[in-house]
């Protein structure tokens, strides 16, 4: 083993078999949850919207090619979530997952705020467009980052007993995200009404 192959292994936060300190270990599962949660609700709102993205941001004339663009778009974030995991998962052996999640969280929540403040096709053309898919693909390289890297922290602070168990709840949170959305959607729609929703 070389010596950076030593120091990367000391420097690793993992436990001594199960002694992992109650206090730390809460911290570390309630942010790393919170953030996988506010990641998720962030990109699955787009999806549980696309259906009324379709005619704001692609050309008039045919509402099932708009539709398909929209879901096209809403997948591109998918598809660069492997790139995401690699890229941030890069930067948080660097530099650390702390400082990591703030960048993916970040990122997630300005697009996310961006995308709502984006003109529409009817008013700029092709740039409401690519301005959209351009959001959509930083909210899907966030995700992956934040992802992956929620798992990773929360593995090298628990016990080795119990690495399954607690890696389980980023699982479930972002099941929660897409609830979550759905609920927000849900909730604006009665509060405002059909016509101004």
């Amino acid at each position: 083993m070389s010596p950076t192959t030593e120091s990367a292994v000391t420097d690793a936060p993992s436990p001594e078999g199960d002694q992992v300190d109650p206090t730390t270990l809460r911290r570390v599962l309630i942010a790393s949850s919170l953030g996988t949660l506010f990641e998720w609700y962030d990109f699955y709102l787009y999806g549980s919207l696309a259906v009324f993205f379709g005619n704001l941001f692609f050309p008039a004339g045919n509402e099932t090619a708009q539709l398909l663009a929209s879901l096209a778009t809403f997948g591109a974030g998918f598809g660069v979530r492997p790139l995401g995991a690699v890229v941030f998962g890069h930067i948080g052996d660097r530099i650390g997952r702390k400082y990591t999640f703030l960048v993916t969280m970040a990122t997630m929540g300005l697009a996310t705020a961006l995308t709502g403040l984006l003109p529409t096709y009817a008013s700029a053309g092709l740039v409401a467009t690519v301005a959209l898919v351009f959001l959509r693909l930083l909210q899907g390289l966030a995700l992956g980052g934040e992802y992956g890297g929620a798992a990773t922290y929360v593995a090298e602070h628990v016990p080795d007993s119990r690495r399954g168990f607690y890696t389980s709840f980023i699982q479930t949170t972002a099941t929660l995200g897409f609830f979550l959305s759905m609920g927000v959607i849900g909730t604006t729609r009665v509060v405002y009404g059909e016509a101004a929703f």
